[in-house]
């Protein structure tokens, strides 16, 4: 198990307040926090170094753009050692947005997105089963997402006004 890494208050507050708005400026979390720009810049940086923040993402609402299907697909794979050959042909992928390596029933459980029932059938028949090593797969189509955040990392006390 990884040691949890070593930050303090004012690093958790940080994240916490730029994993709910990646865009907020560091002056503007730095006049929350009572610090000065300066200090939330050398903060990130020092985090970046660390390896705790990897990258900042823009979220999309994928709906608005046209793309209305979201599933999730179990993969079975024909051996563990092809896992990494399989991995770099998903990858090529582009409608395939997040991989996880598993246990349970599934190898390899994938996230998703398509413009519609035909583009899913198009993504699973023609790029995704065609891959070797891959026996079989399950789909499964997301109704609605209910709830997508981060993790709450602030300890007791710890809250960002």
């Amino acid at each position: 198990m990884k040691q949890p890494p070593d930050i303090d208050k004012l690093d958790r507050q940080i994240l916490s307040i730029l994993m709910k708005d990646a865009k907020m400026p560091y002056t503007d979390i730095a006049k929350k926090l009572f610090v000065s720009g300066g200090t939330v810049h050398v903060r990130m940086r020092k985090l970046e170094e660390m390896g705790i923040v990897k990258q900042a993402n823009l979220m999309v609402n994928h709906d608005h753009l046209g793309y209305d299907i979201s599933a999730f697909i179990g993969i079975y794979i024909d051996m563990s050692s092809l896992y990494r050959e399989v991995i770099a042909a998903l990858k090529l992928i582009p409608e395939v947005i997040a991989a996880h390596y598993t246990t349970g029933n599934y190898s390899i459980f994938l996230h998703i997105i398509c413009k519609d029932t035909e583009h899913l059938r198009e993504v699973l028949s023609e790029k995704i089963q065609g891959i070797a090593g891959i026996q079989r797969t399950e789909t499964f189509i997301s109704l609605e997402e209910s709830i997508n955040r981060p993790i709450y990392i602030l300890e007791e006390g710890e809250e960002v006004e």
